[in-house]
């Protein structure tokens, strides 16, 4: 079976740094700033948690995941409070990042439920709690373990209704999605991507449009621009980023970047430097 997962991360990293653990006691609120999203692990609650306009109770050990940034507030008993391990989650391109982009806002889960994470929980908490010499990177790496284990899950449950963890998740579109992803500057037509998945060409753009809300076409575009993107925030130089993610020249990277973003790869390159300015 392919590997769904190993090119993604290899392209656009996740990497988590710890900021608490330990009891938390009474109204604690999180801004959600600096475009990272957060993820959360509940050793004892019970935790109240609310964002907007929800508020979710959370009785057992859980997992609560906010892939964007986004403000919210744990509300515990003020004396003997809740025990949890919370680290921040940088996605490699910010809001830009696939794995990030086609995650829902939040995620509540049972620690319970994901599949094959008891090891790596255990060891988590006990060095989260403990003061041993490595233990913040310890930890760090852990929480990625974990945050790969919560994706696998996605994929593998059947229970993303669109987007790409679904279309990861299909018997026969990920053949076609990780062939994109492995190669994105092959001249890929329908026929071949049909090929890949072991489809008839009609089959294969009715099932994928359903699964990913776009075409295979669109998507390829999309997936190469945001190569296109990460390349620009390295100060690669244009001519080199078109050869790589599978466009012939400048021009042709410029017209479909900006069919795609709006915005042609200079003008976005100087609006990404003003906004991290």
């Amino acid at each position: 079976m392919v590997d769904r997962l190993a090119i993604l991360l290899e392209r656009f990293a996740v990497n988590a740094s710890v900021f608490h653990a330990g009891a938390l006691c009474g109204i604690n609120s999180l801004p959600g700033e600096d475009e990272a999203g957060q993820l959360h692990l509940v050793r004892r609650g019970p935790v109240q948690v609310s964002h907007g306009q929800q508020t979710v109770q959370v009785d057992v050990p859980s997992l609560l995941l906010y892939p964007r940034p986004m403000p919210h507030r744990f509300s515990t008993d003020p004396q003997h409070g809740a025990d949890m391990a919370c680290a921040n989650l940088h996605f490699e391109g910010g809001r830009l990042n696939p794995i990030s982009a086609a995650l829902p806002d939040f995620i509540c889960m049972p620690l319970t439920d994901l599949y094959g994470g008891s090891a790596a929980l255990d060891l988590l908490f006990e060095e989260a709690f403990e003061q041993r010499c490595g233990r913040t990177v310890m930890v760090n790496r852990l929480f990625e373990v974990v945050m790969i284990q919560v994706l696998r899950q996605l994929m593998e449950g059947g229970k993303m209704r669109g987007g790409l963890f679904a279309g990861l998740g299909h018997p026969r579109l990920r053949l076609a999605l990780v062939a994109m992803h492995e190669a994105p500057a092959q001249a890929w037509t329908l026929e071949d991507l049909a090929e890949t998945a072991g489809m008839s060409r009609s089959v294969f753009a009715a099932s994928f449009r359903e699964a990913m809300g776009t075409t295979p076409g669109q998507y390829l575009q999309g997936w190469r621009v945001s190569l296109a993107q990460q390349a620009l925030r390295q100060g690669r130089p244009l001519k080199r980023i078109a050869d790589d993610v599978g466009y012939g020249s400048e021009a042709a990277l410029s017209r479909a970047f900006k069919a795609h973003t709006g915005q042609s790869p200079r003008q976005w390159r100087e609006q990404d430097r003003a906004s991290a300015a």
